[in-house]
């Protein structure tokens, strides 16, 4: 099946973190929205996103094509009932487009038109439970539930692989597993509370402690002695140390070294420096408010916990330390003594100590190349040019540009 996930309108809400991906791209549990989709629907998938993504996310089209919300997240029953529509059927949520089959034709007609005149909408059963990601903290909260729905889907008739017996596991030993390749030794984990999954030729080192549900992707590194509680998701090539509870780590950061992270989500390329710490909860245990960069204010939440969010390529000093509800955008580079601000906009460069300067464009794609090479990852012409879009489309929050 041919699958093709469009962002709704709830993409601009989740900036900085869809300022350089598909909602699709957007991980919570073990997999990304994407590869639940693939699985759930089994079919391959491709975006409708925006124009300057595009280009690195290509649509591929076919005789027949199964369009759906990237921001919802799949279950069986949403499935099986998308998987029955039939051609030029279309499944509505509360008015909204949720999903349709079309062919080329109509699918070329919604790209030019937004709209397909031949379709026929129903409005989606109301016992089909839907859950939508909306806003940048509703990540952390929809993780404690994520996590063990991959966890069944990713090992459903699969045989983990074998630890030693250095390793101590509290709890059902069911509730783990382990990928090919993986080097764990002298690591307590406690499933009591959920399930454990750590992805192939990932090391935790000796003294490592997890306490479910926790999903740890391929190729990661956790440090010794560090701790982590659920629901924390690590994605694939992170890097993890010290303390970190109810976060999410996209793919490719370093938090390696002491310090806390909480109800927190990084996006690609961070590094944290050595004893950073953000504040999750606020003094007074009060509503946390959080920017927005679509109303451009911020906005409550609803929510007591609620800790950093941090773009693509961004990075801080040893011994930060960050406010409840602070928001970095893409490739800033902050540090200094003392609490930051709750809001630093994208290429950032300084502390509210020091003040602010711009982070040269040239200079940020240097530094992004040599990062990734680290990883033999290549940052190529698309990703700078997608930067460069992010670069000018955020100079008005730059305010000391003007």
């Amino acid at each position: 099946m041919n699958i093709i996930l469009f962002d709704s309108d709830a993409r601009n809400h989740l900036l900085p973190l869809t300022a350089t991906r598909p909602m699709g791209e957007l991980r919570v549990g073990v997999l990304t929205l994407r590869e639940k989709w693939e699985r759930m629907l089994r079919g391959s998938a491709s975006y409708i996103t925006q124009e300057y993504l595009q280009e690195k996310f290509p649509i591929h089209i076919e005789d027949e094509n199964l369009i759906v919300n990237a921001g919802v997240l799949p279950n069986e029953k949403l499935c099986r009932r998308i998987k029955e529509l039939k051609p030029s059927e279309a499944l509505l949520l509360n008015g909204e487009l949720l999903a349709a089959r079309l062919n080329e034709h109509q699918f070329e007609q919604l790209i030019e038109d937004e709209e397909v005149h031949s379709l026929q909408g129903t409005e989606l059963d109301a016992e089909i439970p839907v859950v939508e990601i909306k806003r940048l903290w509703e990540l952390t909260l929809l993780n404690k539930q994520a996590i063990p729905d991959d966890f069944a889907l990713l090992t459903k008739g699969r045989k983990s692989q074998p630890i030693s017996d250095t390793n101590r596991v509290v709890g059902p030993i069911q509730n783990l597993f382990v990928e090919e390749g993986v080097t764990m030794e002298c690591c307590t984990l406690n499933v009591t509370t959920g399930p454990i999954y750590i992805g192939k030729n990932t090391e935790l080192m000796e003294g490592v402690a997890l306490r479910g549900p926790v999903a740890i992707g391929a190729d990661t590194i956790v440090k010794m002695g560090a701790k982590i509680y659920g629901p924390t998701t690590i994605g694939p090539g992170c890097r993890v140390g010290g303390e970190v509870t109810r976060s999410i780590m996209l793919a490719n950061s370093n938090k390696a070294h002491d310090g806390f992270l909480g109800d927190a989500v990084l996006g690609e390329w961070c590094n944290i420096g050595a004893d950073t710490n953000n504040s999750n909860l606020k003094n007074n245990y009060g509503e946390v408010k959080l920017w927005n960069y679509e109303t451009e204010r911020f906005e409550k939440t609803g929510q007591q916990f609620v800790g950093l969010i941090m773009g693509d390529h961004s990075k801080c000093g040893i011994n930060t330390m960050f406010n409840t509800g602070t928001v970095i955008g893409v490739f800033a580079n902050v540090f200094g003594a003392g609490f930051l601000r709750n809001f630093i906009p994208d290429f950032a460069w300084g502390g509210d100590g020091g003040g602010y300067r711009t982070y040269k464009f040239a200079d940020a794609c240097t530094t992004a190349a040599v990062v990734m090479a680290r990883r033999n990852q290549q940052f190529t012409d698309l990703d700078k040019a997608i930067f460069y879009h992010v670069y000018d489309r955020t100079m008005k929050f730059r305010s000391w540009e003007k």
